[in-house]
């Protein structure tokens, strides 16, 4: 027998409601993904997991209270795993309808089948069920205009990775009738005229539920495009955190050249992979002509490059050629176009100092065994040369950014297993706050010194390729098998996967490297995920062949998206602080530190001192003063976000919401029950597959060795 429902409050004094999602899982792959949308955008929540004994149980004392006389909803939205993921006559199923109709509560089925019980037709006689792998789903009109999809062009396109396994299943299915049912992403039924529901908004007995009819997991980009819908729905745009897609890409070595790839010799002539005096070293150095290209493409794209330099590469350049640098006159003719990054002066190596007498090289070590460090004093000339060298040339450079070559003396495994103990003073001495960091290997924020790290993800394009036909070789040597004859480092690495087949020469790159690398950096972005990328000089030299794979990023990324929601390209700093303000929020918001509820149009935010709040709100939200309001946040996908303190003299951030729109139509009770009795167990979405070569980074892949 069910709990008797909670008592209505009335509509003077509005209610308390908690700005925290309920999230009741299955340990399935749909509710893992929204708690993952969750944790990456910074929103509170409490996680009931249906699968482990001592759980609490879901009551109204769980459910709600009152505060101070006045009525408390303690979640402003529940997510189940289906709509009724409890057995027949369950009490806490009943519980959580009544606590939805008496507080106006959203509840987001993350998976469940089509039928009348979610207000569509039984897709077993009326509709689909089975793989969408590969297909072009569409928002509606209503799910740009009045649903929550309006920061989408459109077209949600499903992933189709492997033609040998089953991807995305779904159920497809038009509304009930009678049912009170929208539809605000949907795709064609197969073989059937007309096209069926894959996400909807179903209204009943006073209650609303986002109706998701199809498998996913976090990793999907189907989910991707979707996830921050799904949240604004539920919160309906007033929440705690923040979602926003970055993009930002970083050229290192800029004014150096790159040793390139010898085919025959299978390593670098002049780096590290190559035994000394093997081979004949040839560097690939862009021209005057790449950075006219390189300026037109970003004007084209709209698009800001970080251009990691070297100024001792401009020196030595000079040195050599009786005084003339053409490729420097032309960066610092174009210097305005760009955004610039200290890269040390002569890019040296900053850790322990390296034995090359062996592949792979060891760091060499002290009498007493002990490892040989590069020194401070080198260390901080490397940073201090090319910072004067470059106010020299007038280049306009954020004195307290740094990217060490190779992201040296920062742990390098296996070689390097902690910090060169003297980059910390050495940052220290030359005022630096932000430090590059390899993704791969240091994909944390953390304090080196006075710094704070940037991580980076290295784009699999390599450093010593010049022209398609030496990347396609090198990925070919990587990533086949040794039975193959390539180097076989696909068999021995953990979580790295063979190809196939080598690739082909002629296509291997175009055909196969550039649509793998724009999928996974185009990940990245839509995950609001603001570290940038990087590639190297070489890659916008001779053949260019960086351009296919951003070009690719941007324009999938334009098709996808509306114009409310740009992707934001920052500058390494504000990345770092993007990073810094977000990791000490999610610390407070796990800690349970975080204290933020509405009541009526307004919202009290209390966190610890010193700890900046990230919101989402309506636009139109203004921060209450003392003596009066400023707006609130920036736009952002069709509502206002950002990050906010108290004002001096306040212990907390108050919001004041913009006067809400006229109201919707009433809910219209419909014939059929709200839930079904029965259980429902909605197959899991698989993990998309791993294509050849999508991989954990071969450690010096991306990179200078």
């Amino acid at each position: 027998m069910g709990l008797p429902a909670a008592p209505a409050y009335s509509a003077t004094p509005a209610p308390r409601v908690d700005l925290k999602v309920l999230v009741v899982s299955d340990g399935g792959p749909a509710t893992d993904a929204i708690t993952a949308e969750l944790d990456g955008e910074g929103t509170p929540y409490t996680e009931v997991d249906l699968t482990r004994s001592g759980r609490p149980v879901i009551d109204q004392a769980f459910l709600a209270d009152t505060v101070n006389g006045a009525p408390r909803a303690k979640f402003q939205a529940v997510v189940l795993p289906n709509d009724n993921p409890f057995p027949t006559g369950s009490a806490e199923m009943a519980a959580l309808s009544a606590y939805e109709k008496t507080y106006a509560i959203p509840q987001v089925d993350a998976y469940t089948y089509a039928r009348p019980q979610v207000g569509l037709q039984p897709a077993a006689t009326s509709g689909y069920s089975g793989s969408v792998d590969g297909i072009k789903a569409q928002v509606t009109a209503a799910g740009r205009s009045t649903g929550p999809f309006g920061y989408l062009n459109g077209s949600v396109p499903f992933e189709d990775n492997s033609p040998s396994v089953g991807e995305s299943y779904a159920f497809l299915s038009q509304p009930a009738a009678g049912a009170d049912f929208t539809s605000y992403v949907e795709a064609p039924i197969p073989g059937k005229s007309g096209n069926g529901s894959l996400v909807g908004e179903y209204r009943h007995d006073g209650r609303r539920e986002l109706v998701v009819t199809f498998a996913y997991n976090q990793y999907q980009q189907q989910f991707k495009l979707l996830a921050r819908g799904i949240v604004d729905w539920m919160t309906q745009n007033v929440r705690l955190g923040a979602s926003r897609n970055y993009f930002a890409v970083h050229v290192d070595d800029v004014f150096a050249g790159d040793d390139r790839w010898d085919s025959t010799l299978n390593c670098t002539p002049g780096d590290v992979d190559c035994p000394p005096g093997q081979g004949v070293e040839d560097s690939i150095r862009m021209t005057p002509a790449d950075v006219q290209n390189a300026v037109a493409w970003e004007k084209s794209r709209g698009f800001t490059l970080d251009l990691a330099y070297n100024g001792g590469g401009s020196v030595e350049y000079r040195e050599n050629h009786n005084g003339a640098d053409e490729l420097a006159d032309a960066f610092v003719a174009a210097k305005s176009d760009f955004r610039w990054i200290n890269h040390t002066y002569d890019h040296a190596f900053l850790g322990c100092e390296q034995n090359v007498t062996v592949v792979p090289w060891k760091c060499a070590t002290n009498p007493d065994g002990s490892t040989k460090y590069v020194s401070q004093s080198e260390i901080s000339k490397e940073i201090s040369d090319n910072q004067q060298w470059a106010q020299g040339v007038g280049l306009p450079v954020e004195s307290d950014e740094l990217v060490t070559g190779e992201h040296s003396g920062m742990k390098l495994l296996p070689q390097q297993p902690q910090d060169n103990p003297y980059l910390a003073p050495s940052l220290t001495t030359n005022r630096i706050s932000w430090l590059g960091a390899d993704m791969s290997r240091d994909p944390v924020q953390r304090q080196v010194g006075p710094a704070l790290t940037v991580a980076r993800y290295p784009i699999n394009i390599f450093y010593n390729a010049g022209h398609a036909s030496e990347q396609v070789d090198e990925y070919n040597w990587i990533y086949t098998s040794r039975t193959q004859g390539g180097s076989g480092l696909c068999d021995d690495l953990p979580n790295t996967t063979c190809l196939p087949a080598p690739l082909d020469p002629a296509t291997g790159y175009t055909g196969h490297i550039v649509p793998l690398e724009t999928q996974v950096a185009l990940g990245h972005v839509l995950g609001n995920d603001p570290r940038p990328h990087f590639i190297h000089q070489s890659n916008l030299a001779e053949d260019r062949i960086g351009y296919p794979v951003l070009d690719g990023v941007l324009g999938q990324y334009k098709a996808l998206y509306a114009p409310s929601a740009p992707l934001v390209n920052l500058r390494m700093k504000d990345i770092g602080a993007e990073l810094r303000n977000r990791g000490a929020w999610n610390t407070a918001v796990k800690a349970g530190q975080v204290t933020a509820y509405r009541i009526g149009d307004s919202v009290t935010v209390q966190a610890p001192s010193g700890v900046a709040v990230t919101a989402t709100m309506p636009n139109g939200t203004g921060q209450v003063l003392g003596s009066g309001t400023t707006a609130f946040g920036q736009a952002y996908a069709g509502s206002v976000s950002g990050w906010v303190s108290p004002q001096s003299g306040q212990s907390s951030v108050a919001l004041s919401l913009a006067p809400a729109p006229a109201p919707a139509r009433a809910l219209a009770p419909q014939s059929h029950p709200a839930s079904s009795a029965a259980r429902v167990t909605p197959g899991s979405a698989p993990r998309t597959p791993v294509p050849a070569g999508l991989t954990k980074p071969v450690p010096y892949s991306a990179e200078r060795r």
